[in-house]
């Protein structure tokens, strides 16, 4: 990108004013693939490489001056990752009504507009890291989600934890033994599905699954989402305890806890220290 707008040696290093290392350009080309990627334009099937879709292809056809947001909102995937960018971002502020709404730089404050790109950050990631589940294949798959779990501290120290799944399994992915003897166990099961989402029925396989073995506790996890039936069915059986993490919770826990996701930097921001300015015998 450097070379096509020829951008001057200054210009190719210019870094971001507190961006630690980072230039102007890798910034905002970065920025634009994750635009373009959210709105259906251009996909990365791997690391460095990104190809353009069909639509891609179609709005180039139509020889735009520029894409910019005003072009990518005609997309209704664009317009939902703002939505769902604000919403986080308010989540976490003090915005209006009117403000979660409709944010923009005019409206909001400094602090709000970290927290509005922080959650743009974060969602971008989190759709980033369930379409490589979703492309992983099963065996990957079921290695993340006991690497998740070891995350979460079990099977850390006390027990193991294993992948059990393949021919036979019985509907169960893996298996962590929570203290040395074994005497305590949770069971996984790990759901790789598209776009479909997860219903009672499997809930209930996975249930039974567990009575064959005599267990009480068990997780069931999904790159995608659980139907309200399947929630129910998890909570109906007061002797088995199942809890149900679906693709974008998923997707948190991986990135709270490093799993396939790496800070890339911190920045302090720092503020006026008020107990300085006091006196000492105020």
């Amino acid at each position: 990108m450097a070379d096509e707008f020829r951008l001057s040696a200054e210009e190719r290093t210019q870094l971001l004013p507190s961006g630690r290392g980072v230039t102007v350009i890798r910034s905002r080309t970065g920025w634009a693939k994750t635009y373009l990627k959210q709105a259906g334009l251009v996909f990365q099937p791997r690391r460095g490489i990104v190809e353009i879709t069909e639509r891609g292809r179609a709005l180039l056809a139509e020889n735009p001056k520029r894409i910019d947001n005003d072009v990518l909102l005609r997309f209704a995937e664009f317009r939902e990752f703002q939505a769902r960018s604000r919403a986080q971002a308010a989540n976490k502020s003090d915005l209006s009504p009117a403000e979660e709404a409709l944010p923009t730089i005019d409206m909001i404050t400094a602090e709000e507009r970290i927290n509005l790109a922080a959650a743009e950050f974060d969602l971008a990631l989190r759709q980033d890291l369930i379409q490589r589940l979703k492309g992983s294949d099963p065996g990957f798959f079921e290695r993340v989600v006991l690497d998740v779990l070891r995350a979460l501290g079990y099977g850390i120290g006390s027990g193991s934890a294993e992948v059990t799944g393949g021919s036979g399994d019985g509907g169960i992915d893996g298996v962590i033994e929570e203290d040395r003897l074994g005497l305590d166990r949770l069971y996984v099961q790990a759901k790789r599905f598209g776009d479909a989402t997860v219903g009672a029925p499997v809930v209930h396989a996975f249930i039974g699954a567990l009575h064959m073995r005599g267990a009480t506790k068990g997780v069931l996890l999904t790159t995608s989402t659980f139907t309200k039936s399947a929630q129910e069915a998890a909570r109906a059986n007061p002797s088995t305890r199942v809890v149900l993490i679906d693709g974008d919770r998923l997707a948190g826990l991986m990135i709270r806890h490093n799993v396939g996701a790496r800070t890339e930097r911190t920045v302090e921001i720092k503020k006026l220290d008020l107990d300085y300015f006091e006196p000492d015998d105020a």
